[in-house]
């Protein structure tokens, strides 16, 4: 007798095991890396654990009172949006209120505080030649200039991709060897083939040096405005006062006074010359860690062309002058974040900003600078601290509500399905630990905080997740009806049963990614915690639901068809056993109509 060949719906010898032990080891993995992270719980949004709303209001600037209007409003806040999310300050809401106010919730976390800082701020960055320098406050006596002693705060770094003669190279290597500092502001002109600490160095120059005790004085045309004059004299950048009021009213065009300060943590004061460069001249900006020179966490920025020809230019003359008025600043909202000096033309098109940053430092110039400038000028109203009191009483309710559903889903199976139960609720129960490990790990990676919405997304896949099983559950039941035993009941219920799964789910999760898509704020939340939980289905079916039930085919009490099992036969109304017919061979000849 030859043995017939497996149907096309016949399925191949499954091996149970090996799925169970690989979501076991995904489990362990997620699970140890929540608590090697120290984020055992997921990051909870406004609503749930209270933050910080702030109420910013739009100045507007001398003559320009048209420039608040719906569009620069609305360009304010998308950038604001941009700015906190770049920051990993997930769940945040900005949106305007009336014609100039706009408010900002952003919730507890890690980096509120910062987000706070930077959303109203509307960094406008310029480049502006120095024309004076000196120690500000108390440190100024007895203390000659950092930037006139060769010690500059900070460093830029032109990145030009050009070699030029060695001869060039030699000569300017042994003109100034001996004369930078180790903390000297450095631009790597590659472009000229020099290494980064050759491109910018130290004046040797006794004449560009105060003597001890000596101020250094506005000099040029900055010094023919007595004016300016009187401020920088008068300027204590020690004093927060005094820096607030620095450089107030000054236009792109204008000299004026600064305050910054240098790697040591010392105020300077500066007098700066009319802007040369702007940060609307810079294409990309991005915090770097710059592990090659050593300086750090450093800030790159890229030029467009038009303002890589500028930065040339403004480096080619500096590099003429003598210290400190070889320097330019970096100002960013009127304060000064880094003054390098330069010994020759910058021509690469792209420069690095350096000077002690840690990561979130350089992380937080590079998205400001990113980002764009605001259109607006915003002051900061009112800073209040939201509570977690009304939505801690909501987050209550609704989950009394998904624990009621939850009690009815598992009464449901264990009236309906009986034994069958055990493995449907250890399903749920582990793809409710594998969304709960999931969402812990997300808060700290992408900022994902769960919201009111997202815990009502995590009620309705409870849903979703039910109906997997109860799919395959039926799809077995209905192999048993047809009169099949319950192992090969399992594995040829499983092919049909695994594709409406994947095409429910496949509905379920398309749904979750257009709704995330076209919505914002809080909505989002609800929509990528569906998405989630409906890719944990997919998961948890396949690589713990099948397999487990595949393993309980072979136990005695599911096997045997108990009458708690919830697969007896006689129950489901079973038929008899299926039994291949056999061919009997007839003699050759007629048919007799009858038994045709």
């Amino acid at each position: 007798m030859v043995a017939p060949k497996k149907g096309k719906n016949a399925s191949a010898p499954s091996r149970p095991g090996r799925s169970l032990a690989l979501i076991l080891i995904a489990i362990v993995a997620l699970t140890g890396g929540m608590f090697a992270s120290g984020h055992t719980t997921p990051r909870l949004g406004i609503d749930l654990a209270g933050g910080t709303s702030i109420t910013l209001r739009a100045v507007p600037e001398a003559g320009q009172e048209s420039a608040i209007n719906k569009t620069n409003m609305d360009t304010a806040v998308d950038i604001m949006e941009r700015r906190v999310n770049g920051l990993g300050v997930s769940e945040a809401e900005v949106q305007t209120q009336g014609d100039r106010n706009i408010i900002v919730n952003i919730p507890k976390g890690t980096n509120s505080e910062e987000a706070r800082q930077q959303v109203g701020t509307t960094a406008k960055l310029y480049f502006r030649p120095v024309v004076a320098t000196e120690l500000s406050g108390a440190n100024a006596t007895g203390s000659p200039s950092p930037s006139a002693t060769g010690n500059p705060s900070d460093k830029a770094t032109d990145k030009a991709t050009d070699k030029a003669a060695d001869g060039q190279d030699k000569a300017t290597d042994e003109g100034g060897a001996s004369s930078t500092p180790s903390d000297s502001a450095s631009a790597s002109a590659t472009g000229q083939g020099r290494a980064a600490s050759d491109a910018l160095k130290a004046d040797p120059s006794p004449s560009a040096k105060p003597s001890d005790g000596a101020s250094p004085s506005p000099s040029g045309s900055a010094a023919g405005d007595a004016k300016l004059q009187q401020q920088y004299a008068a300027l204590d950048c020690t004093k927060a006062a005094d820096r607030a009021k620095a450089g107030d009213g000054s236009k792109p065009g204008d000299s004026m006074v600064a305050c910054g300060q240098n790697s040591q943590g010392q105020w300077q004061k500066y007098v700066l010359g009319p802007a040369s460069v702007d940060g609307t001249d810079i294409d990309k900006s991005e915090a770097v860690l710059n592990t090659q020179t050593g300086a750090g966490w450093t800030v790159t920025m890229k030029f467009t062309d038009n303002g890589g020809k500028k930065f040339a230019d403004i480096t080619g003359k500096l590099a003429k002058n003598q210290s400190p008025q070889n320097q330019f600043a970096i100002v960013l909202d009127n304060e000064v974040v880094s003054d390098p000096y330069v010994s020759q033309a910058l021509t690469g098109g792209s420069a690095e900003i350096s000077g002690n940053f840690d990561q979130e430092e350089a992380q937080g110039l590079a998205n400001m600078l990113s980002y764009g400038a605001l259109p607006l000028t915003f002051k900061e109203d009112s800073v209040t601290t939201v509570t977690a009191a009304l939505g801690g009483e909501q987050l209550k309710a609704g989950l009394i509500a998904g624990a009621i559903g939850l009690v009815l889903v598992v009464l449901y199976l264990l009236i309906y399905y009986r034994g069958l139960s055990f493995i449907a609720v250890t399903s749920l129960l582990v793809s409710a630990g594998l969304t709960y490990v999931i969402m812990s790990l997300l808060g700290p990676t992408i900022g994902f905080a769960l919201n009111l919405p997202a815990v009502c997304g995590a009620i309705v896949a409870i849903g979703i997740t039910a109906d997997s099983f109860i799919v395959y559950f039926e799809r077995v039941r209905d192999e048993i009806r047809e009169g099949r035993t319950l192992r090969p009941a399992v594995e040829r219920a499983w092919p049909r049963a695994r594709r409406t799964i994947l095409v429910s789910d496949f509905v379920s999760f398309l749904a979750a990614a257009v709704l995330f898509i076209v919505t914002v704020g809080k909505v989002q939340g609800f929509a990528f915690t569906l998405g989630l939980t409906t890719l944990l289905d997919v998961v948890v079916v396949f690589l713990f639901t099948k397999p487990l039930l595949t393993l309980m085919a072979r136990r005695k009490f599911f096997a045997s068809g108990h009458k708690w099992s919830g697969l007896d036969p006689k129950s489901l109304g079973a038929k008899p056993p299926l039994r291949r017919s056999r061919r009997t061979s007839r003699p050759a000849g007629p048919v007799d109509p009858k038994e045709a």
